[in-house]
């Protein structure tokens, strides 16, 4: 049993529930009560929360782990010209590269207080091994929770796509390949440390029948689907050039709609595709930090949460956002927000929500994650609040979303300690650091 005292606490219920100072507590995986003023006394490890906030383990709904290897590369490009300087150098990428760098950017992200990961892997070189293995064993590593979306391209140049033709798989391989990785490593059971989704990696780089297959395997099989979508407005002139439609009215022609689907980005959609995404129950991982970096826009997350579609945060690829850390895409949604909608576009606390509960809806895991309430799964993370650069700032939360991010002083992942005072537990920094350092320089 684990029990947090006298921190401050953001639960993210339905009703908002926050306390100055009261207590969580922890029994095996999951969370056995939460409330004002001190726990009751007992057995079991004693953790003091003073000048903490706990609040629910981040969620990360979009991700390209293996892109740690290559990080700082294609510094001032747009996205297609970044992914054609990109796509030849990952086409070296073995499963031991792929390994490291998911090793590396899984212990960034728990470091920021990330419990769940989202990691979109659409890059199977024909020499390059099992990657998914490769993840695998890297979120089991580092002791998160994943969600490994089995992406796949099969238009390559040559098909009038943007990858090389080395790095695109047929489609009946791709199909193949996404089933054999939910046969072999999806779990459905509720405290579930990996998930597998299926995943075309964008329109530009997907032929419309593996589209339309991917979608069908993964209802049959009862898995989520997840892709890029209207990142760009190069991508809405290509689909329309070609298809006639925008990339939301492809995607729904396609059967790309619905409370099983999250995209990515979806930083151009009409006001008419943002409605559809809101009565479909579509989701949308809202990626900040990466879009600004890109140039590519500022996406409608608040008029997408007013529509009603689950937006969750991602920090996406490390080469497309070096920091690569989920605490400090808090702060860029509500910066981004109100840049596009003013002052009150976006507050600290829905910016919280996007991060935990919003993103747990995209992953469907909304009855387990994303809230700290009695009988959910314990991914907590305790945010220290009590140094300068938050002194003066009464608000806990505000000081969370509006101010540098946090140490983080504890992260349970269902109750098993993977960061504690600042320090990832579960494996040696410093190792993954050179592990990473060789996987790069071998990969360039």
């Amino acid at each position: 049993m684990i029990v947090i005292d006298n921190a401050a606490i953001a639960t993210v219920d339905a009703h908002g529930t926050e306390y100055r100072s009261g207590h969580v507590v922890v029994d095996g995986e999951r969370i056995v009560a939460v409330g004002d003023g001190p726990a009751p006394r007992g057995g079991g490890r004693r953790v003091d929360g003073t000048g903490c906030l706990v609040t629910p383990g981040l969620v990360n709904t979009h991700h390209h782990l293996y892109q740690w290897a290559t990080r700082g590369l294609a510094a001032d490009s747009t996205l297609f010209e970044w992914l054609v300087e990109l796509y030849p150098v990952w086409g070296g990428l073995d499963a031991g590269i792929t390994h490291a760098a998911a090793s590396a950017g899984l212990a960034r992200l728990a470091l920021t207080g990330c419990t769940t990961v989202a990691d979109h892997h659409y890059v199977f070189p024909r020499e390059g091994g099992d990657q998914l293995e490769a993840l695998v064993s890297a979120v089991g590593r580092i002791g998160v929770r994943g969600h490994l979306v089995r992406g796949s391209m099969d238009r390559g140049a040559s098909d009038g796509g943007l990858p090389p033709d080395n790095l695109v798989e047929d489609t009946d391989s791709a199909l193949a390949g996404t089933e054999r990785a939910i046969d072999a490593h999806h779990d459905c059971s509720p405290n579930a440390r990996i998930r597998i989704a299926a995943g075309p990696c964008s329109p530009f780089s997907v032929s419309e029948r593996l589209m339309k297959e991917a979608a069908e395997l993964a209802r049959r099989k009862g898995v989520r689907l997840h892709t890029h979508l209207a990142e760009t407005l190069d991508e809405e002139r290509q689909c329309l050039a070609e298809v006639g439609c925008t990339p939301a009215e492809y995607a729904e022609s396609l059967g790309w709609l619905g409370d099983d689907v999250w995209l990515a980005h979806t930083v151009h959609l009409a006001p008419g595709a943002v409605r559809r995404l809101g009565e479909t129950g579509t989701g949308s991982a809202h990626c900040p930090t990466s879009n600004g970096r890109l140039g590519t826009g500022i996406a409608p997350a608040r008029d997408l949460l007013d529509a009603g579609a689950p937006v969750g945060l991602g920090v996406d690829g490390a080469a497309s956002n070096e920091s690569a850390g989920l605490g400090e895409e808090l702060h860029q949604a509500l910066l981004q927000a109100r840049q596009r909608g003013g002052p009150q576009a976006l507050t600290v606390r829905q910016a919280l929500w996007m991060g935990t509960m919003g993103g747990a809806r995209c992953l469907g895991r909304q009855d387990e994650l994303g809230s700290i309430e009695p009988g959910k799964l314990a991914d907590l993370t305790l945010w220290r609040l009590d140094g300068l650069r938050y002194a003066g700032i009464e608000d806990p939360v505000a000081a969370l979303v509006l101010g540098a991010v946090p140490d983080v002083e504890l992260l349970l992942v269902g109750g098993e300690t993977v960061v504690e005072r600042g320090e990832l537990r579960t494996a040696d920094e410093s190792v993954i650091a050179t592990e990473l350092r060789t996987a790069s320089g071998r990969l360039r």
